[in-house]
């Protein structure tokens, strides 16, 4: 058994049982252990996880360190040769992990450091989850709206001109499946705990890119992801984290001007055209959301510049 699957955990309910429901029943023989980091739930979702009929290790947290760092955490006590990232929203199938393990270990695919599968939702419709890797025009694109006018897909970071129906290798693929080498993991030692949450894959996956690692997409097997799980239930700071983890990458891997226009952009441009769409499409209360997340954006400022410029090394990890 050379896999360990790794989940962090954050009020989220159900979801976490009937994901590893899923693992007990289609996991039999690959799962040499399964990590549950629970970041300070309140909703009695790590209770009794034990009960489980599989090899599982429960990591119970006293307050929400982020996901990284969990991910860090989990990672420490597994010593498979390949590592599952999982959130507790999705749910394996029958196939989910032969096909990636089998991929992996052919020698061919020997600098394949990262892989996904697809990934389907409540209908069976596969979801777009490959994406490009954050530049600045890309964000721009993005922010003004010109990623969404014809012949202008190549500067969107989502890959939705690609239906998600064969192999490819892809800059990036979605955290919520994230397959890789364990010698990978220990190379790039592990994810940056900078980013509480959001970007930590993304920052993962480029640091693999420039150690010469592929990052690959599989369309031969599925599994079900609901999305937006417990971050839903705070879109506000779901907002604000996907927006100040944006800029600690910025500030970590674009060009120094690129960086700083990209603070301008974010601070003084996007807040305008995200505030029109969300009244536009969600009405008074995604205003309220977006207005607040752009408060809580503004006030940790010194904080992101703290934490870009204090350590410039890829990682935090004692």
């Amino acid at each position: 058994m050379q896999l360990s699957i790794l989940i962090v955990n954050w009020n989220t309910g159900e979801q976490l049982r009937d994901c590893l429901f899923s693992i007990a029943k289609y996991s039999a023989g690959q799962v040499s252990k399964v990590v549950v980091v629970d970041n300070a739930s309140n909703d009695g979702s790590a209770r009794d996880l034990e009960l489980f009929n599989i090899p599982l290790e429960v990591i119970r947290n006293s307050k929400n360190l982020g996901f990284a760092r969990a991910c860090n955490q989990g990672a420490a006590v597994c010593d498979s040769r390949y590592l599952l990232f999982l959130n507790p929203d999705t749910r394996i199938f029958k196939n989910s992990l032969d096909v990636p393990i089998a991929y992996m270990e052919e020698e061919c695919n020997s600098d394949v450091g990262i892989c996904s599968i697809q990934l389907v939702d409540e209908k069976g419709v596969v979801s777009k989850t490959c994406s490009r890797f954050p530049t600045l025009p890309r964000i721009f694109s993005r922010a003004v709206g010109l990623n969404k006018l014809p012949g202008q897909s190549g500067l969107a970071m989502l890959m939705e001109d690609w239906a998600h129906d064969s192999d490819q290798v892809v800059d990036q693929v979605i955290g919520a499946f994230f397959f890789t080498r364990r010698d990978v993991f220990e190379v790039l030692k592990g994810f940056d705990e900078r980013f509480f949450v959001y970007y930590e894959e993304v920052d993962y996956s480029y640091r693999a890119m420039e150690q010469g690692w592929r990052t690959v997409f599989l369309s031969g097997a599925q599994a079900f992801h609901l999305g937006g799980g417990s971050s839903s239930k705070v879109k506000a700071k779901r907002l604000f984290y996907s927006l100040r983890s944006r800029l600690l990458y910025g500030f970590k891997h674009f060009p120094f001007w690129h960086a700083w226009l990209h603070l301008l952009l974010t601070l003084l441009i996007e807040p305008i055209t995200r505030s029109f769409s969300s009244l536009l499409w969600g009405g008074v209360k995604n205003l309220s959301n977006n207005l607040v997340a752009y408060g809580m954006l503004y006030r940790d400022i010194p904080n992101i510049l703290s934490k870009s410029f204090k350590n410039k090394t890829n990682h935090l990890i004692p």
